[in-house]
């Protein structure tokens, strides 16, 4: 399993990407300055880095800088800036980034660019093998390309929807309440009024007996949440 190393100032934004890395069977660490990221990059061994560039400490070009020409470090290096100049782009492509994706971004597309550089790299990618897949009754998904399929046929499902099966199904015998659903999935408090959760697992429930209707998969546990069926 690959080790991701996050360098990222902002919390919530780190907590996204190293949801997005372990959903695609990565492994990932936080540091929330350059110097805290330089000093985890001299304690562990990683795979790659996703660097921030307005980091407090030493800033991600600083950062960049170290790694290449003091330490002589060759992982993957992915750039995820807030700065969409070209002459950004260009600069710290030239300077040692393997990749450079502006903020803000879509989770799948980052996930995919991640594989691209660990491949590149020679390094393991994830969900390369079928052990990587999760499987339930005719259900399986496939995180690092964030599918789904039931009987061998695509399931088309939305970010939020494919985010709430794959929690469900990392963990069938538990119950996961609606708080708990909305909190993960959608990064946010949850005040005990929004219908949101219950209207995706509605959807996520049709669209599975579409495509196998002689098998029930979602429950709803009566005053707590839902689980595995």
């Amino acid at each position: 399993m690959a080790k991701i190393l996050i360098a990222e100032d902002d919390a919530d934004i780190s907590s996204l990407i190293r949801r997005i890395c372990e959903n695609g069977g990565l492994q990932a660490a936080q540091a929330f300055s350059g110097t805290e990221a330089a000093l985890r990059l001299k304690l562990e061994t990683f795979d790659m880095m996703i660097l921030d560039l307005m980091l407090p400490g030493m800033t991600g070009e600083e950062l960049l800088e170290k790694v290449r020409m003091e330490k002589r470090l060759e992982i993957p290096v992915l750039v995820l800036s807030a700065k969409a100049a070209l002459t950004d782009k260009v600069q710290l492509l030239n300077g040692g980034a393997d990749d450079y994706m502006t903020k803000p971004f879509e989770p799948e597309e980052l996930l995919a660019r991640i594989n691209a550089c660990l491949r590149r790299a020679g390094r393991t990618v994830s969900g390369q093998t079928n052990s990587d897949s999760l499987s339930y009754k005719k259900l399986c998904i496939h995180p690092a390309s964030r599918r789904a399929t039931v009987n061998d046929r695509e399931l088309i499902l939305t970010p939020h929807e494919y985010e709430i099966l794959f929690l469900l199904v990392q963990s069938p015998e538990k119950v996961f309440s609606r708080e708990a659903l909305y909190e993960q999935v959608w990064q946010g408090g949850y005040y005990g009024e929004d219908n949101t959760v219950n209207v995706h697992v509605s959807n996520l429930r049709k669209k599975l007996a579409a495509l196998d209707a002689d098998n029930e998969y979602i429950k709803t546990v009566w005053g707590i949440g839902f689980k595995m069926v």
